[in-house]
């Protein structure tokens, strides 16, 4: 039975069963690849998306669980204006391989939508189920501080 949902502030139709992964309805059903897989048991955090504004892993989430507006790394901001978010990790050169970097952006931006002064703990707290194979923390860290910084400004 379809199943229609909002995605990036759109209502989207997926004909899927309702036991799919949120990830495999954005992935195979949408065609939005920003989302990754990792490792499917929510331990990577390469697939986060927000629901409703909440960072959560959709490898986890079956379609009929889904329980409000999902926001993908697509709609978080756009290619002529990418969210402060997006802009700091460019600036700060956080991507090295970039596989892991979606589902960091998504963790750090839900971070943000709650604390605009965080510490060194409330980062690395946000983002502990965040891995990053390449190592690239201390520039993750960076790039969520400077979007705090410029967030605070704005």
């Amino acid at each position: 039975m379809p199943t229609t949902l909002t995605i990036n502030g759109e209502a989207k139709t997926i004909d899927l069963p309702d036991n799919v992964p949120l990830l495999w309805a954005l992935r195979d059903g949408l065609g939005l690849t920003g989302t990754k897989f990792g490792c499917g048991v929510a331990a990577c955090g390469a697939c986060t998306v927000h629901i409703d504004g909440q960072a959560v892993r959709s490898c986890q989430i079956g379609l009929a669980d889904v329980w409000g507006s999902v926001t993908t790394i697509e709609g978080l901001g756009s290619p002529d204006l990418p969210a402060t978010i997006q802009q700091a990790w460019i600036d700060n050169q956080v991507a090295q391989c970039g596989y892991c970097q979606s589902g960091q952006i998504m963790q750090a931006a839900d971070l943000l939508s709650v604390n605009l002064s965080p510490t060194d703990q409330d980062i690395d707290d946000a983002m502990q189920g965040n891995l990053c194979r390449c190592g690239t923390y201390p520039r993750i860290r960076a790039a969520i501080k400077d979007a705090a910084a410029k967030l605070k400004d704005a």
